[in-house]
């Protein structure tokens, strides 16, 4: 499903400083969007068959997207490519799994009103952990591709080149 775009609106968006933004303020910038429900809340919506998002923002520095969640919707293993992000919950839970190679993946569960941001070398997946989350993602430099991961059973990972704008899920093993 193509991301939904929303068009260009005053207030936080429109003053972004005009270069990449570092960790922290990607962060700063999922906090205080998501004391604004008004640039977001109108995108929210929710599907028994994908995850729903739609793109708040996008510059040649930074762009910024609200994804809905259930516990059904899971992005599989990924990177973020070049591409630093934040996220913070508004709505509900996710849980955010971490690989961890010869031992257990981490899991945490990330709250409404909690955020946290990554560098570009992080592998993630993430799920709804309640029946409606909602979550304000940003990024910089923009997304533009992302990899995504499968581990075999014997612990192996590949990594296949993927869109931003494609729906991520998991992926079978090679």
């Amino acid at each position: 499903m193509p991301p939904e775009v929303a068009s260009p609106e005053a207030g936080p968006l429109a003053h972004l400083p005009n270069r990449p933004l570092d960790r922290q303020e990607l962060r700063e910038l999922v906090d205080r969007l998501a004391e604004q429900p008004g640039l977001w809340r109108k995108h929210v919506a929710f599907s028994a068959d994908e995850r729903h998002y739609a793109s708040l923002h996008r510059d040649e520095y930074v762009d910024v997207w609200v994804l809905c969640w259930t516990p059904e919707n899971d992005t599989g293993w990924h990177d973020h490519d070049t591409s630093s992000g934040a996220v913070r919950v508004v709505a509900g839970a996710l849980e955010e799994c971490n690989p961890r190679i010869g031992g257990a993946h981490v899991r945490t569960v990330v709250g409404e009103g909690s955020s946290f941001s990554f560098g570009p070398e992080h592998i993630h997946r993430l799920t709804g952990a309640d029946e409606a989350s909602v979550s304000i993602h940003a990024y910089s430099p923009p997304l533009w591709r992302l990899g995504q991961y499968s581990i075999d059973d014997g612990g192996v990972m590949r990594r296949v080149s993927v869109s931003y704008a494609d729906e991520l899920r998991p992926i079978a093993p090679a």
